[in-house]
């Protein structure tokens, strides 16, 4: 059986990879903050810029990186682009159902739990969907009993991560549930890959697919556009709280209108006694 190791650059992937998750999360729920304002097309459009920052940049991103530290020795790893695209397009997929069902299903405790369960199952089937993708000289297998407990952390992640996006509320709240939804996808991934075992296959000459390093520099640049983008549409579309805010200070500053006068009077004239 090949050694694997989980972090061949130390602790810099894990740390990014927590980094990138809560990023993402923080991303996601700013813009679930709008879209619990919103109506019609509008609460939309934020469900879908949500999902793309939780699932696009929270989980799948911080799969990618996290996997830039896996290696077995002897052995050289190569990526199956459209299977790892593929993965990418499901994170965003389940995690915008699951969002869509809770936002569209009144908030309820019922729509939370069938989301929470939507969302996790398919981000585990991403994760292992974006495991299948790695093409090496050898064949993979897991171990049952961490499977498992993967996928019940990625039920709870999920259901969590939706239970913020409804109730968190202010910057402090979200940036605290961000930190926690980092701590809950990472520790959901690595639980993944610890139950994996690589066996090498001599048979097997070469592999096929696109190198790590190949991955690395669409992933960055992707990945910091994608992260500008979604706060420049934050940034030019404040919370519907904050533009009443503004437009309470607004009427409150603007003097108030001269009292009316009674019909044949002047005011200031010598009828009304200010003469």
């Amino acid at each position: 059986m090949g050694h694997v190791d989980h972090f061949s650059y130390g602790a810099l992937t894990p740390v990014l990879a927590y980094v990138m998750s809560c990023m993402g999360s923080l991303l996601g729920l700013l813009c679930m903050t709008r879209a619990r304002e919103a109506e019609g097309r509008s609460r939309a459009k934020w469900l879908a810029v949500a999902a793309l920052a939780i699932g696009g940049t929270g989980i799948w991103v911080m799969h990618f990186i996290a996997m830039l530290g896996f290696r077995v020795s002897g052995m050289q790893i190569r990526y199956d682009v459209p299977l790892t695209l593929l993965s990418a397009l499901v994170s965003v997929v389940v995690v915008g159902t699951g969002l869509f069902i809770v936002a569209y299903g009144g908030f309820r405790l019922s729509a939370l739990l069938g989301g929470g369960l939507l969302t996790g199952a398919g981000v585990a089937a991403m994760h292992y969907l974006g495991m299948s993708a790695m093409n090496m000289p050898g064949h993979i297998d897991y171990a049952p009993l961490t499977v498992t407990a993967s996928v019940a952390i990625a039920l709870a992640a999920a259901t969590a991560a939706l239970w913020f996006a409804v109730h968190a509320r202010g910057l402090l709240a979200i940036t605290a549930a961000s930190a926690i939804m980092g701590v809950a996808v990472t520790g959901m991934h690595y639980t993944g890959m610890f139950a994996v075992h690589v066996h090498p296959d001599p048979a097997v000459a070469a592999v096929g697919g696109a190198q790590v390093a190949e991955l690395i520099g669409p992933l960055i640049v992707g990945i910091s556009l994608v992260a500008l983008l979604l706060l420049l549409i934050i940034a030019v579309n404040p919370p519907e709280e904050d533009l009443t805010k503004n437009r309470r200070r607004s009427y409150q500053a603007e003097p108030p209108p001269p009292a009316p006068t009674t019909r044949g009077e002047r005011p200031g004239s010598l009828f009304d006694g200010s003469g």
